[in-house]
């Protein structure tokens, strides 16, 4: 039952965010920064040490591809918050979502993987879902046209970050890859907020 019940609290917090981010009054930048200083705020305490070990042990190709994965985690959410400012809601879940696509179509090509036609029909399903679920609140007029195209290039930078993470789960356990990546996309919009004079306070609670 456990699993079942952290499955459906991840889901309903997954479907809200889009939600709540809309409604904020911080930039995206700001957002995004919250975001994942707070994620890395409420691991580090508990797994600090089991993730500088696990760090430790890995080569130096390994650490970079840390950093790599961190900075496209930091770059997904900076594209897909600002998607959010342009375009509705619906038309920017529906794009951002399509990185099970991408993921595919690069792990075909560059590592030549054979998927069963379930897998491709399974993902075609479950974004022809995604579609339909948000039909009616897919825009497409001159505004929105850039908040889509920030929105699909948040979905191509989340399949390059899962991409690189699978590169890394033979080597580092789970808890302390999500420590590490969470702990550099935090650094690296913090840096990015402080390089654009973006402030973090001043808005309402």
């Amino acid at each position: 039952m456990k699993p079942y019940l952290a499955l459906f609290v991840g889901v309903l917090a997954v479907s809200f965010a889009a939600v709540f981010i809309r409604l904020a009054e911080a930039p995206p930048l700001a957002i995004a920064a919250y975001r994942m200083a707070i994620a890395a705020a409420l691991l580090l305490p508990f797994t600090s040490l089991k993730t500088v070990r696990s760090l430790a042990q890995l080569s130096r190709r390994d650490l970079l591809l840390v950093v790599l994965s961190g900075m496209f985690l930091a770059l997904h959410f900076w594209l897909w918050i600002t998607s959010l400012s342009y375009t509705s809601i619906a038309s920017s879940v529906v794009l951002v979502t399509a990185h099970p696509v991408f993921v595919v179509i690069v792990s075909y090509f560059l590592w030549g993987e054979r998927l069963s036609k379930a897998v491709f029909g399974g993902i075609g399903i479950a974004f022809m879902g995604v579609v339909l679920i948000n039909y009616s609140g897919l825009i497409l007029d001159s505004q929105a046209l850039l908040g889509n195209l920030l929105a699909l290039a948040a979905g191509l930078v989340m399949g390059a970050y899962l991409i690189t993470g699978r590169q890394l789960r033979a080597r580092i356990d789970f808890v302390s890859y999500l420590t590490a990546i969470y702990a550099v996309a935090a650094i690296a919009l913090l840096i990015a907020v402080a390089i654009s004079g973006t402030s973090l306070f001043g808005y309402s609670v």
